[in-house]
């Protein structure tokens, strides 16, 4: 009797700890001297699984996730000591991260001593082979982050014919128009494939904004036209001039238009407004992404192909997931576009990380009023050897933004066809001026991996029909028992305010 009590209280303890351990997990990670996170930290949970730190050194572990645990968690980061975890109900919420630096020294003396132009030729020949990576499933979740700003929105009407178009009401649209929207878009799935093509699964997936915001051109010009199309009258078409440019959009009458309506309605072409498919959507995101990876001979990043025109340092040493690697900066000769820096493995020479951001606008563009410049490229990019050595994502980060301005003259004509005498009805002049400041962010995360063969693949079809989820404000339970890259406060406070 005695040793059934026993073994019962045995099983009890080990359900609860059971239960202990399949709770979610979180922590911030922190430098043990400093106080300060670290972001961008690997934690591994498997020998080909886990997850990272965010731009605030913090990451969670879903319920599945724990309850796989067959061993401590690793936590790793560039100049930090590696560390060891049980994860338990006793794990701290904070980790606190020592800087690794007793054994830089012995780098220092067992590595070749090479200069950086004589690294960075070791890079180019061994780039090839580290980056061949074999056809893979990843699971993977993907953030995009929009931002869009008006920076200037100015009507100022010349002539007006039609009562209801004057200064006021111009006016009123400026006050009226949003100065700034933000747009969230999170998905998790199964992607399949390599760095030369690739499919992608969705399984979960979510958007976060404000319906009644559109800051686009495209949004204040469609208020503009509900504006036109409620004062126009029958039978009666618009011209529209800018300058010398001009166009001219047809209405047709609602007899024409076999409606029973009396208001005239635009005949022209519009664009299809039904929404395109999540997963191509999400694929085409990817798609930008890969193409901008260093090695991709689409990139627009010239530092490795047009070494000779930037400055190269070697700087220092330093460690990341335990292996050394070479500091090494660059900054454009001239008027090349980069500055950055490379974090080079002293043994394979693959480039482990990369950190980079544009010292100029890298394309702009400028006509009769119309100005367009690309002032934001950078981004960072970390990855991690798989079994045969060769190098596959594991965080890809990449920042684009533009500016965008129109300062010109803007008349509208309203003439119609079928009047006797004079076709010119009424007639809008005015001068615009509208700018916008637009930043776009990608934030490609990989948890898993694990290699499929060409079979696998050729079977894989990508998801259909997914829709993502709107969200007003954040929700963390959304991703409850799901590993994803945590959000940044920016993100977790964003919500719509009524009004």
């Amino acid at each position: 009797m005695k040793q059934i009590f026993s073994f019962l209280l045995a099983a009890a303890a080990m359900l609860c700890a059971a239960i202990v351990n399949a709770q979610s997990y979180q922590a911030k990670v922190v430098d043990a001297k400093t106080g300060e996170p670290v972001p961008f930290a690997t934690v591994q949970t498997g020998k080909h699984s886990g997850t990272i730190t965010n731009d605030e050194g913090v990451f969670t572990l879903s319920e599945a996730q724990v309850a796989k645990l067959q061993d401590s968690i690793y936590i790793s980061s560039m100049g930090y000591e590696k560390m060891g975890l049980w994860v338990d109900a006793s794990a701290p919420q904070e980790i606190q991260l020592p800087q690794k630096t007793n054994e830089l020294r012995q780098v220092l003396i067992s590595a070749e001593s090479l200069d950086a132009e004589e690294i960075l030729e070791r890079v180019k020949a061994n780039m090839a082979e580290n980056y061949k990576t074999p056809l893979s499933k990843y699971k993977f979740f993907f953030r995009q982050s929009d931002y869009t700003n008006m920076e200037e929105l100015r009507f100022t009407v010349k002539e007006s014919s039609i009562p209801e178009l004057n200064q006021e009401l111009m006016d009123q649209i400026t006050r009226a128009a949003a100065q700034n929207e933000w747009y969230y878009r999170e998905t998790l799935g199964d992607f399949y494939g390599n760095y030369k093509g690739f499919k992608i699964s969705v399984d979960k997936a979510a958007e976060l904004y404000d319906k009644n915001k559109d800051v686009s051109l495209d949004g204040l010009s469609d208020k503009l036209e509900r504006i036109f199309q409620e004062n126009v009258k029958r039978d009666s078409y618009l011209k529209i001039k800018s300058g010398i440019f001009g166009t001219k959009v047809q209405l047709d009458s609602a007899k024409n238009a076999e409606s029973t309506e009396a208001e005239p309605i635009v005949s022209v072409e519009t664009e299809n407004t039904q929404r395109p498919d999540h997963t191509a959507q999400v694929t085409g995101r990817l798609d930008e992404l890969y193409t901008q990876l260093f090695f991709n001979e689409d990139t627009e990043l010239d530092f490795l192909e047009k070494s000779n025109r930037y400055r190269w340092e070697l700087d220092s040493y330093t460690f990341i997931n335990g292996e050394p690697v070479w500091i090494l900066h660059f900054t454009p000769r001239g008027k090349k576009d980069f500055e950055g820096t490379l974090y080079v493995n002293v043994d394979d020479y693959a480039i482990m990380r990369l950190d980079f951001a544009n010292v100029r606008p890298t394309n702009r563009f400028g006509l009769l009023g119309i100005k367009w410049r690309r002032n934001v490229l950078r981004g960072k990019m970390l990855f991690t050897a798989d079994e045969s050595g060769h190098y596959r994502p594991q965080y890809l980060e990449l920042e684009d933004g533009e500016y965008t301005s129109v300062d010109r003259p803007l008349k509208v004509i309203e003439k119609n066809k079928n009047v006797k005498g004079r076709r010119k009805q009424n007639e809008l002049s005015m001068d615009m001026l509208v700018a916008v400041n637009s930043l776009t962010k990608y934030e490609f995360v990989v948890f898993n991996a694990e290699s499929i063969d060409e079979g696998i693949y050729a079977g894989i079809k990508p998801s259909s029909g997914v829709k993502p989820e709107y969200m007003s404000a954040y929700d963390s339970s959304f991703w409850e028992g799901y590993n994803i890259l945590e959000p940044n406060q920016a993100i977790q406070a964003f919500k719509v305010l009524e009004e």
